[in-house]
């Protein structure tokens, strides 16, 4: 082969190279929620408006806010997140972040962002993925499958209840879901930051969302960075909405499956054996 055609198969290599760099350094500053394609050069003056006082100028966590919160800000530099419709380990979707950034995280002090548009948030989403480069060498993870969900019925909270214990969700959550079990103590973040376990008897929402798929997409993704794991490969489909069904009797809501549980109780409480260690269920 002559000279010309490798130096063209090489030019052609390196174009290729080229492409595929600048369409991921594309993805990495620019976000798509929707039909709204966010900016990471206008989502710098938003983000320095309103997010660098505790996430700080370099996205690391450390502004200047931060000596004074519990718990701590999110590191972005690390690129780990909390609430994902993606694989444990795995980038979280542009709208995953958007989501998070609209909806605030419960039981912390990140608030909601829904009054600025959605135009804002968006560019906040790209500004975000600047500060690692994970952005630009691996794409986000593809969303999980949420199956429909089984009945709501006196059967299934009982299964859940026998999850709970199964799965021993008590060690951190306690045995009432209060966030006391015997390991709450112990915990620690990726960042070995003390971390609470989510006391469900507080309210309405959780960090991730407060509908029953939100609580459902917890089970199956983990939340990264905490000790709460992912139970895809522990847990089936049908016993994790069992288990969604149990905690919603634990919420100070009257909800569907409390409504349920309050009506059945009073005529079983001494059929149920309490939940917590050394115990078999009901």
């Amino acid at each position: 082969m002559s000279r010309i055609p490798l130096l063209a198969c090489a030019a052609e290599f390196g174009l290729l190279l080229s492409a595929t760099g600048l369409l991921a350094a594309q993805a990495q500053t620019m976000s798509r929620i929707g039909n709204v394609t966010g900016n990471a050069d206008a989502g710098k003056r938003e983000y320095r408006r309103y997010c660098v006082g505790c996430h700080g100028p370099a996205g690391d966590g450390l502004g200047e806010n931060a000596q004074w919160i519990d718990p701590k800000p999110r590191d972005f530099t690390a690129a780990v997140f909390k609430c994902r419709s993606t694989p444990t380990g795995s980038l979280p979707t542009d709208e995953d972040l958007f989501h998070s950034v609209s909806r605030g995280v419960v039981t912390t002090n990140m608030p909601s962002w829904e009054p600025l548009t959605r135009q804002a948030r968006a560019n906040v989403v790209a500004y975000i993925k600047t500060f690692s480069s994970r952005w630009a060498t691996q794409g986000p993870g593809t969303p999980i499958t949420i199956p429909a969900e089984t009945p709501a019925n006196i059967e299934s909270i009982l299964r859940g209840r026998d999850v709970f214990q199964k799965m021993e969700c008590w060690k951190c959550h306690g045995p009432a879901g209060h966030g006391d079990g015997p390991a709450a103590s112990t915990l620690t973040d990726s960042k070995d930051n003390p971390i609470r376990p989510y006391n469900f008897s507080t309210g309405s929402r959780f960090k991730c969302g407060e509908t029953n798929a939100d609580v459902y997409r917890i089970f199956m993704t983990g939340l990264d960075g905490t000790p709460m794991p992912s139970f895809a490969d522990l847990m089936q489909p049908n016993d994790a909405w069992d288990l969604v069904h149990f905690l919603r009797t634990l919420q100070p809501l009257q909800t569907p499956e409390a409504a349920i549980w309050q009506t059945w109780l009073p005529a079983h409480a001494k059929e149920l054996k309490p939940l917590g260690p050394d115990q078999g269920g009901r």
